[in-house]
């Protein structure tokens, strides 16, 4: 039973390092990397939100590839993939989100849709960062 114990810990610690290297080492004081690369989960905005104020004061059009984001600059573009079936779709940053905790990102309607999880409501993704606004 012993001899099993230290290879555990060596698994854990090589899967520990390999999870800190890719989010943490290359991010900035609020965790957003200089070149995208972050990976999470997606949701997005129910149609209650269409034609309100969004955080940097435009009204949400649901037809429009937007989405929201806690910490990048309003009108970064980002290219979100759909880990699953492997579609994309760039969106512009306009909003602050989401705030329900373990998700990276909230996408508008439109967005949602041709990511192919508009059914489903949440999907696990990669946000690449293609263009930072200052």
């Amino acid at each position: 039973m012993s001899f099993r114990w230290p290879f555990m810990v060596v698994h854990l610690s090589v899967a520990v390092a390999f999870f800190s290297s890719c989010w943490c080492s290359s991010a900035d004081a609020k965790g957003v990397p200089p070149s995208g690369g972050q990976v999470g989960v997606a949701s997005w905005y129910g149609y209650q939100h269409n034609g309100r104020r969004t955080a940097n004061g435009e009204i949400h059009d649901s037809r429009l590839a937007t989405a929201a984001h806690r910490h990048l600059p309003f009108g970064s573009m980002v290219k979100v993939t759909n880990l699953a079936n492997g579609s994309s779709v760039i969106v512009r940053i306009n909003d602050r989100g989401p705030y329900a905790k373990g998700r990276l990102i909230d996408l508008s309607e439109s967005a949602a849709s041709r990511l192919g999880f508009l059914s489903v409501g949440l999907a696990s993704v990669s946000v690449q960062l293609i263009n930072r606004k200052r």
